[in-house]
């Protein structure tokens, strides 16, 4: 990833990294998701969901409970 993101969700499922993003959104926060799955075998690899470095902090507050 660029320099000046920071990652703040890792999942192996889209679907959980798609309600981080729009919980992030939706709280103002620009956020990429980046699939590392393997293009052969698509049940190796997971999600990662970026915020830019300065959010992190409140990021990793919004999505507490969906890291349960």
């Amino acid at each position: 990833m660029e320099k000046g993101w920071k990652d703040v969700f890792l999942t192996a499922h889209e679907y959980k990294a798609t309600i981080a993003k729009d919980i992030l959104e939706n709280a103002g926060l620009k956020v990429v998701i980046m699939n590392q799955h393997d293009t052969a075998y698509q049940s190796f690899g997971d999600y990662v969901v970026y915020v830019e470095e300065n959010e992190e902090q409140k990021a990793l507050e919004l999505l507490k409970e969906l890291k349960r």
